[in-house]
This record gives C-alpha cells, sequence and structure tokens, in this order.
C-alpha cells in the first residue's frame, strides 16, 4: 500500500462541458471528477477555474491532480503518475510540455538522455495537466485568489513555485496530448497548441531517472533557433536567452562546417523552416554530448517522437494543421541529421574561440542588460575582462564599454572609450530585448500585453519611435570595438521611426492580440520631441532583428526572467 494518495479532477466551463465529461468517462470508474467554472457567466478565466479545481481535492488525499478538458490521456496515465509521485513526492509534476517551448526543449534533452522527468527550466509552468502535493495546492488557491487579474494561470503557477521554492519537473515523454479544441482563454492565436512527445501507448515503467540541471536548452519558437544559458556564480538562478547561432559563435563552433546536404538535398518546402530545424537539433545534439550526457542519442520511441515534432512546433505559429502534417516528415528527417551532426561536432577537438587581442571591459555589467552585454561580445570574439580597477578608465590597450548613459531619458546611448582618441557615443533611442526595463514605451505596450490587457496610446500622439533590439545593441558596439570608426556620436536604429500605433499593432501580432485604447494626452504637456537632432549612422551597419521576433524574445524575458527580477 502507499502512502501517498491522488485526488485528481478535470475543470471545465458549462461550454465544454460535453468534452469534460467524455474525459472523465475515458478514465476508470470515478477517477476524475468534474469541476466547473464557478461563474460561468463572468469574464472567461482559466485562473478562476483552476482555483475551484485545485481546492476541491478529497479528504485524505496527499496530492491533487488538475487535467482540463481538451486532453487525450495515455493509456497508462494514472499508474504512471502514481509511480512517479512516489517517485518526487515533494515536486509539482507536470505532464505536458508544448513543441515549441523552452520546457518542451528540455523534454527533447530528456528524451535524448532516456529520462524519465526533467526539470523544469525558466518558463510558464503547464497546468494543462499537473499534480502538486496538498499543501502547495493549498497555497496556490490562497496565492492566485489575490492575484486573479494579474497574470495567466500558468505563469502564474511559475511565480508561486519559484516563491515556494517548490522543484517543478516535466515527464518525457509527456502523458497527455492536447485535443485543441479552441480555446476559452483566447490561446487560439498561438496555433496548433501539440505535446512535445505524447506516446499514447507508452509502457508504465520505473519513474526514477530525471535530467536535473541542463545548462542550455535548444528550443524552436515563432521561427528561430534559440536557446536559454544557465548563468553560473552569485545570485539568484537566472538565465541568458540566445539565438542558437550566437551560442554555438561563443563555442568556438563553425556551423557552415557542419551543415547537412539534408537541408539542401531534402524537397523542403520551407527552406526557412528546414534551416532552423536543423540548426536547433545541432544544438541540441551539441550539447547532450559537450554536457556529458554521452557520445550518441538512441532512436528511442521518445526520441523518435521528439525530434519529430521540432519542426512543427517551431512553426505552428503560421501553420495549420494541414500544413504542418505535410512538413512533418522532412522536418523530422532534417532534425534527425542535425541531431548526428552536433553530436559529431561535439566530439571533435576545438580550439578556443578566437579572441581579440584587445580587452573590452564594461561599465555596468552587473545588471541584467549588462549580463547580456557581456555574453554576447564574448560569443562574438572579443575578450571581456571585469572592470578594470581604475573605474572609469579602459583596461590598459583596450576598451571600455559605458551603459550608464542607457539612463538618460531624453537621449539614451552607450558610450565606448578606446585606448587612445575620443570616445565614440553610440545613440540607441528606444531600446528593447532581453535585460531590457518595462518602463519605457516599448517595455508598457509589451507588458500590458503580456497581461492580457489593452496597450494604451494617446492622442495626439508622442514622438514615434526608434527600436533598437538588445542584439542589434551587442552587434554595433562589437562593431565598434573592432573597427573603431573615428565620428564621435552615432546613430544605430534605422532612420525611419515607427509611430506607435504600428508599434503597438506589432506587440498585438507578437505577444497577444489585445486591444488598442487611445486616451488624451495631457493637455499641460508639450509636445514630445522626435529626439535629439540625428547623428551619422554607424557606416556598413544595420540592425538586423526583424521586429516581430524581437518583441517575442522581450515578451519571453520579461514574464520568467524580468519577473522574477522584480519579485511581483
Amino acid at each position: 500500500m502507499t502512502r501517498y494518495r491522488i485526488s485528481s479532477v478535470v475543470m471545465t466551463h458549462p461550454k465544454r462541458l460535453p468534452a469534460a465529461e467524455a474525459l472523465a468517462r475515458s478514465a476508470p470508474p470515478g477517477a476524475l471528477r468534474v469541476v466547473m467554472d464557478p461563474d460561468p457567466g463572468g469574464r472567461p478565466s482559466v485562473l478562476r477555474t483552476a482555483l475551484a479545481a485545485w481546492s476541491s481535492i478529497e479528504e485524505g488525499a496527499t496530492h491533487q491532480l488538475v487535467v482540463q478538458d481538451d486532453m487525450i490521456l495515455s493509456e497508462g496515465f494514472f499508474a504512471r503518475v502514481q509511480r512517479a509521485v512516489e517517485q518526487r513526492p515533494d515536486a509539482a509534476l507536470a505532464l505536458f510540455a508544448l513543441w515549441d517551448s523552452r520546457n518542451g526543449g528540455a523534454v527533447r534533452l530528456g528524451a535524448l538522455s532516456g529520462a524519465r522527468w526533467v526539470r523544469a527550466v525558466n518558463e510558464y509552468v503547464p497546468c494543462v495537466a499537473l499534480v502538486l502535493p496538498r499543501a502547495v495546492a493549498a497555497g496556490y488557491v490562497t496565492y492566485g485568489r489575490r492575484r486573479l487579474d494579474a497574470w495567466p494561470d500558468d505563469i502564474l503557477m511559475q511565480q508561486y513555485l519559484r516563491t515556494r521554492g517548490t522543484p517543478a519537473y516535466v515527464s518525457v515523454p509527456n502523458l497527455v496530448e492536447h485535443d485543441d479544441r479552441g480555446s476559452i482563454s483566447g490561446n487560439a492565436f498561438r496555433g496548433p497548441r501539440r505535446a512535445v512527445c505524447f506516446l499514447p501507448d507508452d509502457p508504465v515503467v520505473d519513474e526514477k531517472t530525471a535530467l536535473e540541471s541542463p545548462g542550455v536548452v535548444p528550443f524552436f519558437k515563432h521561427g528561430k533557433a534559440q536557446c536559454v544559458v544557465r548563468m553560473t556564480g552569485a545570485g539568484p538562478q537566472r538565465w541568458l536567452h540566445l539565438e542558437c547561432a550566437d551560442y554555438l559563435s561563443g563555442q568556438g563552433v563553425d556551423i557552415a562546417r557542419y551543415k547537412s546536404a539534408n537541408i539542401e538535398l531534402t524537397k523542403a518546402p520551407d527552406p526557412g523552416a528546414a534551416q532552423e530545424t536543423w540548426l536547433t537539433a545541432f544544438t541540441m545534439g551539441f550539447v547532450h554530448r559537450t554536457e556529458g550526457r554521452g557520445a550518441d542519442a538512441s532512436r528511442t520511441a521518445a526520441t523518435v517522437e521528439a525530434l519529430a515534432t521540432l519542426g512543427p512546433g517551431g512553426t505552428s505559429h503560421h501553420q495549420d494543421e494541414e500544413r504542418i502534417l505535410e512538413l512533418r516528415a522532412g522536418l523530422a528527417e532534417i532534425a534527425g541529421a542535425g541531431l548526428d551532426a552536433g553530436l559529431a561536432a561535439a566530439g571533435e577537438p576545438r580550439s578556443a574561440p578566437v579572441r581579440t587581442g584587445r580587452p573590452v571591459a564594461v561599465l555596468g555589467a552587473a545588471s541584467p542588460l549588462g549580463e547580456h552585454v557581456v555574453r554576447g561580445l564574448a560569443d562574438r570574439g572579443h575578450r571581456v575582462v571585469l572592470r578594470p580597477g581604475g573605474g572609469e578608465r579602459p583596461p590598459a590597450r583596450g576598451h571600455l564599454v559605458d551603459l550608464r548613459p542607457l539612463g538618460r531619458p531624453a537621449d539614451p546611448a552607450v558610450v565606448v572609450h578606446g585606448p587612445d582618441g575620443p570616445p565614440v557615443t553610440l545613440r540607441t533611442g528606444d531600446l528593447y530585448g532581453p535585460g531590457c526595463a518595462r518602463d519605457t514605451p516599448i517595455g508598457r505596450m509589451v507588458w500590458s500585453a503580456l497581461r492580457s490587457r489593452p496597450v494604451v496610446l494617446t492622442e495626439p500622439p508622442g514622438r514615434p519611435l526608434r527600436p533598437l533590439h538588445t542584439s542589434d545593441l551587442v552587434g554595433a558596439i562589437s562593431r565598434v570595438v573592432a573597427r573603431r570608426p573615428a565620428a564621435g556620436v552615432l546613430e544605430l536604429p534605422e532612420d525611419t521611426p515607427v509611430p506607435a500605433r504600428d508599434l503597438a499593432l506589432a506587440v498585438q501580432a507578437a505577444v497577444r492580440p489585445v486591444g488598442i485604447e487611445t486616451v488624451a494626452a495631457p493637455t499641460a504637456a508639450p509636445p514630445a520631441p522626435d529626439g535629439a537632432p540625428r547623428a551619422p549612422r554607424l557606416a556598413d551597419w544595420h540592425p538586423g532583428m526583424p521586429l516581430h521576433h524581437g518583441l517575442h524574445t522581450f515578451m519571453q524575458w520579461l514574464a520568467y526572467e524580468g519577473l522574477a527580477l522584480t519579485g511581483e
């Protein structure tokens, strides 16, 4: 007899009651009870129903399982959940991860290493099928009732578990699949939402093995190969959000040497998806081997399925089910080739990344933006050193990058001091992206949409915006350090500004399709100037980050890292 007893419910809204009842009937008799939205006529709220579900735990139960009504359960679902609880009774156990998510990327790494569970990374906690210990569930109900209109339930769950110190794990393979019957909470804009790795007949076996601390987690989302990198050293645990290409460059990997012929030879109807699928899988293989989890990856059923969902997940934001099905087989072949190439690359001798001869120090490195700048410069081949003891003086025969002038609201800039000659001032315009604050014009728009609130504009409108992404700032600094332009003040954003309404529309598309509200500007306020007079541009350099992808990376950083820093 086990000392752990699980109470299980399916949460639903009256509009979807038939689906909930069908799900309950698919389980053993009495295994799943249905819990309804306590205010079905009110504003749609997943959190409101979730709190009712978490508070409905049965007398004598040690754990509560909550499943949403649009899930499909694996054949061994309840037996495997029971064994998992017995192995990790104090943890939150997520039974699903989306195919394009960071936790989905962690599940793929877990599948490569033969693990049954993987420690969740810096992202929302998947709540569509989740198990919590009784005390943790009760605490979440109290926590959530105080924050009913603050955040989506999955981001709120991440905040709560982090504050409480409760570990979270994700199942490998997933125990449920998303039936995708439409979204009451407004998530349909994300496209098809499938599990990263669902095997309906996965056998019930030992649940002990877990991948605990991956240092790098590659994932394919919004058409881009990306990864999050765990920061080491003092301070709270935090992660940097990088492009896979930049991460590999920082590891001394010349990707062009390893590109599989499959990308060129496969008749891929979407070359961009093929390239980014291959790059993500390559990074997976490289990370798997360099982190000591094996020189190869066996093609288990879980590995095969996890690779097969990589390409479709990364393109699901703009593809329908029929198109995804057409692309799946070809992208799966490309993912397999990328994985093998990454495994091989990690086993070959590599020289350390070539660093420039002159050292580069960064003033303001001990900040969220500073950490991204330091890492970005290092990945681009610069020899970044700690701030020199002299404070504001460059290191001997080196450069000093001063981020502090970014705090000037009227004319934010970065100043690069060289070993000789006057400093170079880089005007940044409206900086946004990982590491950036939310109390800026772009930050406030993204912050509002992230919380499902309208983006607010003023009428008459203020000055147009000049967006510049974090990665483009790093690229510009890198170029200045390497080539040392003569001009004293240079512009970084594009010459054509973006009207605030156009930026708000871009936020709608990249973050969430919230409303746009217009309010009257304060009559006493003078018209907002269009910044300082324009200076020359940095020669032979232009920003390269697409606005849509850049806004999405900013949203992710604010939700998963920026929120932790503010303690909200």
